[in-house]
């Protein structure tokens, strides 16, 4: 008896391997066909059908949202429980990557978050968050909060609901085709003109794009369309051009090409989270140089990062103590997340310009961060997160009639008054193309007042410039208040005075 269950058992197994097999090669047969004949893709989409009724069997492709439609996610925002901030908060079924979705979209509203408090265990996701907006006020906007509500809600978080949250993604000012690009490689002062210079030579219209340096390294993400038929470049010749003159700039004197990359997209992605996954991608939290973008700041922008095991409830907590900045707490999430970290709770606060946050982790394996190398790690990390959108010293926001070849004007004119890009941000809003730059001299230092003088005789005919100090930095010249509150990518009051 035992003998026979062992043999229908074998058999079994022996069928089952035949049917794989048999599925493999009728895929690969009508593949080959499909080659070969030249078939349209709903031919190959009608024949993948049929194949799938005979060897595969029914998955309800509603199954993968079945907890979300049962029990829905709750958003509200309460604008009566404090009288300083607005909460919003968020109940829902636990899911990986959650936390960072919600504070994705709260950060791209350009909102302010003074505090929260996360819970993720048993399979439910609670949050409340304390948020203003940029001038520390309550959001009273109906359609903004009617946003939150419909983003976070039970429709925002099916597959396709979270595509449609604008964020901070090309589309948001409805700049139809484009391709992006995405570039990484070490950093010296005029690189960006020299980028701007070959997109301009090739006729790209540089539509949005956002630059960071951290140690010695440059990543970029650029939004660029033909000038002519303002769509997507979908030429490869073009595009291998193109590709091949940024890899030569990016190289500079070095033979090795693993010192710079690029690639291209047609698609949608948010920039600053693809700008967090380019630099950690490429170690730049290991530093490299004998002068680091860390030696640039004051003392007061150096976190304490700690980790400590929790025996009690087996976690990780790591706690970040640093001045407080906007979307602070999305670029730690967001390095948490990419380091395979899984934050089951969090307790977010701000006290004046000191901000104080603790996350209760672990890996997505369940384990703790036993040995020093992990804790050295995850702390080098979280530092080099933070440090990549520190703005300290001078900002220039300048607002011109968009056109092709703006963006190499501008690096050109501040390449040749020796400034070095330190972060940027390009954006076109209708006819308008609107620039903000951190910027310093070539070592390093901060700008005087002489070179700044020279900048607005040179291009204050044809542009809007605004000239802001940041509060932390005290060698920098005087500079106009008027404008933002904050540090931040705002182009309102500029367009207001340029178009008045």
């Amino acid at each position: 008896m035992i003998v026979l269950v062992r043999g229908l058992t074998g058999r079994r197994k022996k069928k089952k391997k035949q049917a794989e097999l048999y599925k493999l090669e009728v895929f690969s047969k009508i593949f080959v066909a499909i080659i070969n004949d030249r078939k349209t893709h709903s031919d190959y989409c009608e024949a993948a059908v049929q194949m799938a009724k005979v060897c595969w069997p029914y998955f309800d492709p509603e199954y993968e949202n079945l907890s979300v439609r049962i029990n829905p996610p709750r958003v509200s925002v309460d604008n009566t429980s404090c009288n300083d901030c607005t909460l919003v908060k968020v109940d829902s079924v636990n899911k990986p990557g959650i936390l960072l979705e919600v504070v994705q979209v709260l950060t791209d509203l350009d909102f302010i978050i003074t505090k929260a408090y996360v819970s993720s265990d048993g399979g439910w996701f609670m949050d409340v968050f304390h948020v203003t907006d940029q001038q520390g006020k309550k959001i009273t906007d109906v359609k903004t909060i009617d946003y939150i509500e419909r983003v976070l809600g039970p429709k925002g978080y099916t597959t396709d609901g979270m595509k449609n949250c604008p964020g901070k993604r090309v589309g948001v000012h409805s700049f139809g085709n484009h391709t992006a690009i995405e570039l990484i490689g070490r950093d010296r002062p005029g690189l960006l003109s020299e980028i701007s210079a070959v997109l301009a030579n090739l006729h790209f219209n540089v539509t949005v794009a956002e630059v960071w340096t951290h140690n010695r390294r440059i990543a970029c993400v650029l939004y660029v369309n033909d000038d002519t038929t303002s769509g997507a470049v979908d030429d490869p010749n073009r595009l291998s051009i193109m590709e091949e003159q940024l890899k030569h700039i990016l190289r500079g004197c070095e033979d090795d090409d693993n010192v710079a990359r690029t690639s291209f997209s047609m698609g949608f992605t948010h920039i600053d989270r693809r700008l967090h996954q380019m630099l950690f991608a490429d170690r730049d939290y290991e530093g490299g140089g004998v002068t680091t973008e860390l030696d640039y700041h004051p003392p007061s922008f150096k976190p304490k990062i700690t980790v400590e095991r929790c025996e009690e409830k087996g976690y990780s907590v790591v706690t970040v103590r640093c001045k407080d900045r906007a979307k602070l707490m999305f670029d730690i999430v967001c390095t948490l997340t990419d380091m395979q970290y899984v934050v089951f709770h969090a307790n977010i606060s701000s006290n004046g310009p000191h901000a104080s946050q603790e996350y209760f982790i672990r890996h997505m394996d369940g384990c703790t961060l036993d040995t020093e190398g992990e804790k050295e790690r995850v702390v080098k990390c979280l530092e080099a997160a933070i440090h990549r959108r520190v703005s300290e010293g001078l900002s220039l926001e300048l607002c011109a009639k968009d056109r092709v070849g703006l963006l190499s004007e501008v690096t050109r004119i501040l390449r040749e008054n020796g400034l070095s890009v330190r972060r940027a941000g390009v954006s076109t809003v209708g006819e308008k193309g609107v620039n903000v730059f951190y910027v310093r001299d070539a070592y390093g230092n901060p700008v005087d007042a002489k070179t700044i003088e020279a900048l607005r005789k040179e291009i204050g005919h044809t542009m809007m410039l605004n000239v802001k100090k940041d509060p932390a930095s005290t060698k920098a010249p005087e500079a106009e208040t008027s404008g933002w509150a904050k540090t931040s990518f705002f182009f309102g009051n500029l367009l207001e005075k340029f178009l008045a």
